[in-house]
């Protein structure tokens, strides 16, 4: 392991005297017009606050991920031109950007997923990243070729160790990686680490991330600048919670989550050498604010407005709603009660009273006729055989078709519904219940849906309790229960965690 003395880490601490900016904007894939306005934005921002540096996210200019767009010439073109423009309004500053650029090399893929480094209103270097992560969400080594070329760059006469996202993260105890690009970078002498990231949210990577970063410090002894997006794009979810580290380990700056955000970090300051007080936000406050933000990232870059959903009375339909409302506003969510012979009462009058509480006006549209008309149709093709899953099914493929019909006459993005757990264990109806356009919940456990409803009651009840306490159930038929067919949840969701999530397996009988 490559150690760098106390004195030389002293030495060169002191030595990178810098205002740098960090810019944790919410591109949008493939659009050019708003990002590089966005960009330019910042830009100006950090001059007029004296910055001589400003840091951008990985990929700041498409968008993360672009995927196949990456294989569209004219994409990559439209890229390069928006490095031109944004280095003809750079004025006075140095800017670090992410974005895709061409391998002029015929072997290999046909793109770097790179840095470009811009100063005196030009590109005057271009870094490459390293490590291509191909697992969980992640597909880069399919669009883009490793670097093997290290160099650090100099940014205002100061060595810089320019990083992309998951060439820091060779750090962790199993690494997935043979080779390290610190490990090269650090026999350069830079003064200071910059990660640019397009890092993906989930509840529990923040610390994961944090860990991984000081590592890096306490390793290299040198501090850290570090930004990452936020926003959402589609299906994933980007945290932000961009920050700098000293070079004893310390964090001294962190920006917001769940938002865009600009700070200013000053090396030679107090700030950048003393800890700040940085507040940790619990679980559910986590994802109750990536979920909203996701919900309105969608509808905001899809150019869609208002949104529908079944409203059930039970508890996953109820905390759609609830976070739909507060995403998009209580006027753009429209959700329907679609009653059948076999919901109960108090279905119909939980969920009036939630969407009394939420300001929300509902449509009810009941289907017993419906039903019906369906059983008379297939009653001579069902040759008299009792009443089972079918009949079951044919109430939610009504209530699924009813919603799509409202969706396409006006324009509605229809919101699925279902849980992780249900989803999981194959415990819905297609064509049904699984409908939707945006699955607002498809990665939340049943349980951690209760959590979160009991969140947003934490100032007052705006679900009913009603909601939360009654066992729950399809009701498709007299008296169902979910726990006819499956585990209780709070059983069921520990055996999913541990085999999803940990990638644990049963014990054999050997």
């Amino acid at each position: 392991m490559f150690q760098i003395p106390l004195m030389a880490g002293f030495f060169i601490f002191y030595l990178c005297i810098m205002k740098i900016a960090l810019a944790q904007i919410n591109s949008h894939i493939g659009n050019f017009e708003s990002n590089t306005a966005t960009i330019i934005d910042a830009i100006r921002k950090a001059e007029k606050a004296g910055a001589e540096l400003i840091v951008f996210p990985e990929l700041a200019i498409c968008g993360y991920p672009p995927l196949d767009f990456l294989e569209f010439s004219h994409f990559t073109t439209q890229c390069r031109d928006a490095i031109d423009k944004i280095a003809a309004h750079s004025g006075s500053m140095a800017v670090i950007i992410g974005s895709p650029s061409v391998n002029p090399v015929l072997k290999g893929k046909n793109l770097f997923n790179s840095a470009f480094v811009i100063e005196d209103g030009k590109v005057i270097d271009v870094v490459h990243k390293t490590l291509l992560p191909t697992y969980d969400v992640f597909d880069e080594y399919r669009y883009f070729e490793p670097n093997s070329n290290f160099h650090t760059v100099t940014v205002k006469g100061r060595q810089i160790a320019l990083t992309i996202c998951e060439d820091l993260w060779n750090e962790e105890d199993d690494p997935l990686y043979v080779h390290s690009p610190m490990e090269e970078l650090i026999r350069q002498q830079p003064e200071i680490i910059v990660n640019i990231a397009a890092s993906p949210f989930d509840y529990n990577h923040d610390k994961k991330r944090k860990a991984i970063l000081q590592r890096n410090v306490y390793k290299y002894g040198l501090p850290l600048i570090y930004v990452n997006f936020a926003g959402a794009q589609t299906d994933l979810l980007f945290d932000g919670g961009s920050m700098a580290y000293n070079k004893d380990g310390a964090l001294v700056k962190q920006l917001g989550y769940f938002a865009a955000d600009f700070a200013i970090v000053d090396t030679s300051s107090d700030e950048f050498r003393i800890p700040a007080s940085i507040d940790e936000m619990g679980k559910m406050e986590k994802l109750y604010h990536a979920l909203i933000m996701g919900i309105r990232d969608y509808f905001h870059k899809m150019g869609f407005r208002q949104a529908t959903l079944g409203l059930s009375g039970g508890v996953d339909s109820a905390l759609v709603l609830a976070l739909a409302a507060e995403a998009l506003g209580a006027e753009n969510v429209i959700p329907v009660m679609m009653p059948s012979h076999f919901s109960s009462d108090h279905s119909v009058s939980d969920s009036e009273v939630l969407a009394e509480r939420l300001g929300v006006k509902t449509l009810k549209i009941p289907i017993h006729s419906i039903y019906d008309s369906f059983i008379d149709a297939t009653s001579p093709a069902f040759e008299g055989k009792p009443f089972n899953v079918a009949e079951e099914n044919i109430q939610a493929r009504t209530r699924g078709t009813l919603l799509m019909a409202l969706s396409n006459k006006h324009g509605y993005i229809l919101l699925n519904t279902s849980n992780k757990s249900e989803l999981a264990v194959g415990y819905g109806t297609l064509y049904g219940d699984m409908c939707g356009g945006l699955s607002v919940i498809g990665d939340l456990y049943k349980t951690d849906i209760y959590g979160l409803c009991r969140y947003i009651n934490r100032n007052g009840e705006l679900i009913p309790e009603n909601i939360l306490t009654k066992p729950p159930s399809a009701e498709l038929r007299p008296g169902q229960k979910d726990s006819d067919s499956l585990p209780e949840y709070d059983i069921l969701d520990q055996i999913l965690y541990q085999y999803i999530e940990l990638h644990k397996r049963t014990r054999s009988n050997n």
